[in-house]
């Protein structure tokens, strides 16, 4: 049987952190605790369950905490969990068999990761596998009979274990704050964090941080560094602006751009939704229909289905058409029950 580590980093989280501890905590041989500068009762529920509670300065910097955390870990495996994470008995037991029955091999374990759909997060899948459980010391090892070289790719398990993510609320504004002090600091956003940060804003931005962003987006769009798809996802972000703000020009200077290279469900259904606002519901109908069929999303999957969908039934009901918008609200009804939106 391996022996585990869990590595927490928390803030604040004196609502949940008992409820994900005592989901997890007898699984585990060792557990750590990183408070980021709680003001709660966070690290007096934390003793509860460990003395190894350890304090970091925050520094907008999530891989700071948890490198800090990993570096306090004694264990064969180290655990990853958030404070919002629940894991049931039937997944327990599965996790109970997994630490029985572990081979040394294997350095990364994948499990699902559930209820992503329901609280805003900022994944276009309910459930996804994420790496979760780690092995602390990695054995570089020799391959291959002739033209030997050391193997640099992971072993890599993909288990059925299930964790439930169960946040209070989401964390965009937290996040949005980070990404703009890396901004102001002058640096740049890497593809993935370019990436994440439109989705955030497509899946839980508020009007002001679509402005907030748009300066960036707009460098970015004309960055020739930055990758076709980096460059679709800053147009996305521009139109969405340019239609929030009622700026015609922002507006169809990217649609445009974006409509002559690949296009996305988010430009279609934006433009839809500029027409919808100005209740020329024929032409909106054209856009939603393109974001719903001709195109796909790329930051928020609600923008493919469920959000064109909507839209048609409410435009063809303006039109007097009475019954596409009813078979509009049957295809939005049936994608929801198959948890396809």
């Amino acid at each position: 049987m391996i022996t585990i580590s869990l590595c927490m980093i928390v803030k604040n989280e004196e609502k949940v952190l008992a409820r994900c501890l005592d989901s997890i905590c007898d699984l585990m041989d060792e557990i750590i605790i990183v408070d980021t500068g709680s003001t709660d009762r966070t690290k007096e529920i934390a003793a509860c369950y460990t003395d190894k509670i350890y304090d970091f300065q925050w520094n907008n910097d999530f891989s700071a905490a948890r490198n800090f955390s990993f570096t306090k870990a004694s264990k064969e495996y180290i655990y990853v969990a958030d404070a919002d994470e629940v894991i049931d008995e039937e997944n327990r037991e599965k996790f109970r068999i997994l630490k029985e029955a572990m081979v040394p091999e294997v350095e990364i374990v994948q499990m699902y990761y559930t209820n992503q759909l329901a609280f805003g997060t900022t994944y276009n899948f309910d459930e996804e596998y994420r790496p979760k459980l780690y092995k602390r010391l990695r054995e570089f090892m020799w391959v291959e009979p002739v033209h030997e070289a050391v193997n640099l790719e992971p072993v890599i398990f993909d288990s059925e274990i299930r964790i439930q993510h169960l946040p209070l609320s989401n964390h965009s504004k937290r996040d949005f704050g980070i990404f703009k002090k890396i901004m102001q600091d002058g640096n740049g956003l890497s593809k993935k964090l370019h990436n994440m940060y439109a989705k955030e804003l497509f899946i839980s931005g508020e009007k002001q941080d679509f402005i907030e962003a748009a300066d960036f987006f707009e460098a970015s769009a004309s960055d020739s560094l930055r990758s076709e798809e980096e460059v679709l996802e800053a147009i996305c972000v521009l139109v969405k602006t340019g239609r929030l703000e009622n700026d015609m020009n922002r507006l169809l200077k990217y649609a445009l751009r974006g409509v002559a290279t690949q296009s996305s469900s988010e430009i279609c259904f934006e433009v839809g939704e500029y027409f919808y606002q100005k209740s020329d519901f024929a032409e909106a109908v054209l856009w939603f229909y393109n974001a719903a069929f001709e195109t796909e999303c790329i930051l928020n999957i609600r923008y493919g289905k469920e959000f064109p969908f909507a839209r048609l039934a409410e435009c063809y009901r303006r039109l007097g058409n009475e019954t596409e918008a009813k078979e509009y609200e049957k295809l939005l009804v049936s994608d929801k029950e198959e948890g396809i939106i």
